[in-house]
């Protein structure tokens, strides 16, 4: 994002109502502040923002949703008396949550889309980008559809977060990470072989 798209984002945060809210992004600790936007929210901003941005990009594959989606986060965070020292944490965990809602309702309007599409739009030129195009779809699909604590724990650590961070976002112990990722990971080559198309 360029500082004049940053500097547009903190401007906005400053001018939305604060009972305008998205539904889904509440995290424990998130406690509404009433009117006011947070003292420490531009430096937070700055040095949390491409993580967010990149937690997003991985559950959506799409760097411009993914900066929509750290927008809409960072203007809940802006209302919110969550600790400076947590804000990277439930910063990334917004940014899992919200995008794997994005995510979810894409892939409704996605099946809408298909039942329409005539598959004369693909050229034999292509075939491999279609095919590499087609695993990231069916991977993000397999992802929506994991339950919540798993696809949140998964998008986490690979997005970079270590093991410590990751279990102070799930609320759970460090020595249980590895155990629920392995379980998460299991659970979606589960969803994958379940769906994946007959030859």
């Amino acid at each position: 994002m360029s500082h004049t798209s940053r500097r547009r984002c903190l401007e906005d945060m400053a001018i939305i109502e604060p009972d305008v809210r998205p539904a889904d992004t509440r995290l424990p600790g998130a406690v509404e502040r009433q009117g006011t936007v947070r003292a420490d929210l531009e430096q937070i901003f700055r040095t949390t923002y491409p993580r967010v941005v990149a937690v997003a990009a991985r559950v959506l594959g799409s760097s411009y949703e993914a900066e929509d989606v750290a927008q809409e986060v960072f203007l809940e965070f802006a209302r919110t008396s969550v600790p400076a020292s947590r804000a990277p944490g439930w910063l990334a965990a917004a940014a899992a949550h919200s995008a794997l809602n994005r995510l979810r309702s894409g892939r409704r309007r996605s099946a809408r889309e298909l039942r329409y599409d005539d598959g004369r739009h693909a050229s034999p030129d292509v075939a491999e980008t279609v095919v590499a195009l087609d695993r990231d779809r069916q991977v993000r699909a397999a992802l929506s559809r994991l339950p919540r604590r798993q696809a949140v724990a998964l998008v986490l650590r690979h997005s970079g977060l270590t093991y410590a961070e990751v279990a102070s976002v799930l609320g759970i112990s460090p020595t249980s990470v590895g155990t629920t990722l392995r379980r998460a990971e299991s659970a979606l080559r589960k969803e994958l072989d379940r769906h994946a198309p007959s030859d």
